[in-house]
């Protein structure tokens, strides 16, 4: 489907070990040779549009640093992936997506070794990710793993447990941060509260009050809803509440 004169440098690519082999000052044009051929080519077989123009600078960047496919990217859902697919030895088949015996949508490990991990529901990147790189540092691997999530899929249930996974796993997160970690998950890795701070502070109050016995009676039911909302493991801290809540307590 390229053409030279239309696509000479992304002609040139058909996997990210050409794309490495190309210098940096040239990645800006591939970057905008990849929309293109992105453009013109879901054009015409359809499929998910904007999630991929979106991605096409993080994928070019990502496939240039890292060692793809030793070092593993994970796709979150996967319909950003097709600039992926694109620089991974797929761009003349990416017309056949939604085709029978064509491409998949979504990244498909029997369909390439640079797809690491099978996916199409949302969320799953991070607990992937993270099994990939324990799995890299028990065997004494180098191996490095990305998880390429977006905002939407950041809401979901199963990615906030991932993040907690992570962050109980702090070795994790200080051996791959390229910089000083910032922001709020970057705080909340570096210095994570305990279950009766986080509890606390949703309902305004802080954790002396309780050690001090000065919880105003008319919070308690509150603060037990909290607790309530705040996970399993709480026991302790649910029982020391529930025992003021049978204690008179000075206003």
């Amino acid at each position: 489907m390229t053409q030279n004169s239309r696509y000479p440098l992304l002609d040139k690519i058909d996997s990210p070990e050409d794309l490495r082999a190309l210098p940096e000052s040239s990645l800006e044009q591939i970057a905008a040779e990849l929309r293109a051929f992105l453009l013109e080519s879901v054009s015409q077989s359809g499929g998910h549009f904007a999630a991929g123009l979106g991605s096409v600078e993080l994928t070019v960047a990502l496939h240039y640093l890292y060692q793809t496919p030793e070092d593993r990217i994970v796709w979150d859902v996967g319909h950003q992936a097709y600039p992926h697919k694109i620089l991974t030895g797929r761009k003349h088949r990416l017309h056949t997506i939604r085709k029978w015996e064509g491409l998949a949508p979504f990244p498909k490990r029997a369909e390439s070794r640079y797809d690491t991990f099978g996916v199409g529901h949302s969320s799953t990147s991070i607990s992937a990710a993270l099994g990939m790189a324990i799995a890299a540092e028990l065997t004494g691997s180098h191996r490095r793993a990305v998880a390429v999530i977006g905002d939407g899929a950041m809401t979901a249930g199963l990615a906030f447990e991932a993040d907690r996974n992570l962050t109980r796993l702090r070795r994790a997160f200080e051996g791959i941060a390229i910089g000083k970690l910032s922001g709020a998950v970057g705080t909340y890795a570096s210095a994570p509260p305990s279950v009766e701070e986080r509890v606390m502070e949703a309902v305004g109050l802080k954790a002396e009050d309780v050690a001090t016995q000065v919880v105003p009676r008319d919070r308690h039911a509150e603060l037990l809803q909290a607790i309530a909302l705040a996970g399993a493991g709480l026991e302790r801290f649910a029982t020391e509440i529930r025992h003021l809540q049978r204690t008179e307590v000075r206003e």
